[in-house]
């Protein structure tokens, strides 16, 4: 079969709408999952709108146990100020049980912003 979809997990970690603050997500669980990429998708930004995003892991959902992801724990990446109309690939290869995105406003008003998890090399497959 050469579909992809039965082959990963999709998780909704920021609703599509315009962002105008700090977003930290929650904890998605990769129990079950060998890899991760985060896919964020941009839309119009407002009065100069400067955010960017990343991931954070930790072994735990507890909040201050989350610590960013090391540089040679990502593939892909997305710049420090995020554009607009623009598509951002963050691929997850360490090995923490827990990630979740922070999106970080350092100033302006808003983008137009939303980012899916996916959940890829299933240890049990179809992902249902």
């Amino acid at each position: 079969m050469r579909s992809l979809e039965p082959n990963i997990g999709a998780v909704a970690v920021i609703a599509p709408a315009v962002q105008s603050a700090n977003n930290t997500g929650t904890a998605i669980d990769l129990l079950g999952f060998e890899s991760a990429c985060l896919v964020v998708n941009t839309g119009a930004i407002d009065t100069a709108g400067d955010f960017s995003i990343k991931l954070q892991e930790s072994d735990e959902t507890g909040g201050s146990t989350f610590a960013d992801v090391a540089a040679d724990h990502l593939t892909g990446g997305a710049p420090s100020t995020l554009e607009a109309n623009s598509v951002y690939r963050l691929g997850y290869i360490g090995n923490r049980r827990y990630i979740r995105t922070v999106l970080t406003k350092a100033g302006g008003t808003s983008i137009a912003l939303g980012a899916v998890l996916i959940k890829g090399h299933p240890a049990d497959a179809p992902v249902l």
